[in-house]
């Protein structure tokens, strides 16, 4: 429950963009049927939430077609509306899995500049160390040597062995020998930190392709997982990212952070129906414990500002 109140207040300002968008709608209010004018209206609402265009039309046209019992009240329409989502949701609402046995298990981690990569890489660190695992971590963002003190950073303060080369080498390379350390220590996962690359540039993106062929020439399954690390509140921008980054990496997952800082939280319920790729984790502070595992139902629930516990069944 712990984490629900932190969800709760990392997703106000989308909560606040939601419920003001709702409250709007006087002409749906007090009635038991809703007509088309009103239907078009929250439609609007919807948009405005960034819950997305399509979504947005068939949430609305779910909720013209649902029995409202009684009159149609705010409190009952954002009930219906945690449904709607939770049902949109839960199809993405996947834990990380790690190999079950002594294998090596690689995660990939890729995305624009500025996602929150590499603080993810260190958070699942601790995360993993907390579970008694033994993880390494890859600083293959060799363009920044601020990337790689930041990683180095959560090396320290998660008693994480960092591999990490010269500013300016060859990302690739470093991938390569980051596997080949991480094998010979019997390492249970590695987590490699790509450099941030805007989707728009073909020969960063190449750059990448090139990093996922030398990690299958050593082991061919992996990545395990190619996680993209996404920016909340770049809104309906994610979409164009995840895009470009499914045609070069071969995506498992998604990483949604920093929704604590945005209005546009609605993005992630946009993204869940536009790709129907894995949530397995999104961010709502900048300590290890905000990052946790995508849970459906209570997001829907915090973005229309309502507790999933307490709700009461009025629709």
């Amino acid at each position: 429950m712990r984490w629900f109140k932190k969800l709760t207040q990392g997703l106000q300002k989308s909560s606040q963009k939601v419920t003001s968008s709702l409250s709007g709608l006087t002409r749906l209010f007090g009635k038991q049927k809703i007509d088309a004018a009103s239907i078009e209206e929250l439609e609007e609402a919807l948009i405005l939430s960034d819950l997305g265009v399509q979504v947005s039309a068939d949430i609305a046209e779910q909720v013209k077609n649902h029995k409202w019992t009684d009159a149609v009240t705010p409190e009952a329409l954002r009930q219906v509306l945690a449904e709607k989502l939770t049902e949109i949701l839960e199809p993405v609402e996947k834990p990380l899995h790690l190999l079950d046995d002594k294998r090596l298990h690689v995660i990939l981690l890729v995305g624009v500049n500025g996602s929150g990569k590499t603080t993810t890489a260190g958070k699942l660190a601790a995360r993993f160390q907390a579970q008694g695992k033994k993880v390494m971590l890859a600083a293959a963002d060799t363009f920044r040597a601020a990337a790689i003190e930041q990683l180095s950073g959560w090396g320290l303060r998660t008693d994480t062995r960092v591999i990490s080369g010269e500013r300016g080498g060859d990302a690739a390379a470093l991938a390569f020998r980051a596997i080949d350390e991480a094998l010979a220590e019997n390492a249970d996962i590695l987590i490699i930190d790509t450099a941030g690359r805007l989707q728009n540039r073909s020969e960063l993106m190449e750059e990448l392709a090139k990093i996922i062929r030398v990690i299958k020439k050593q082991i061919p399954e992996a990545p395990h997982d190619s996680l993209i690390v996404l920016d909340g509140t770049v809104g309906q921008n994610a979409i164009s990212q995840m895009k470009a980054f499914q045609d070069c990496a071969d995506l498992t997952g998604m990483v949604i952070t920093k929704l604590d800082g945005t209005a546009k939280g609605g993005i992630v319920v946009a993204l869940a129906r536009e790709f129907g790729l894995p949530v397995h984790m999104i961010g709502v502070g900048e300590a290890a414990e905000d990052l946790q595992d995508f849970t459906a139902r209570e997001f829907a629930y915090a973005l229309v500002g309502l507790d999933p516990e307490n709700a009461e069944q009025q629709a």
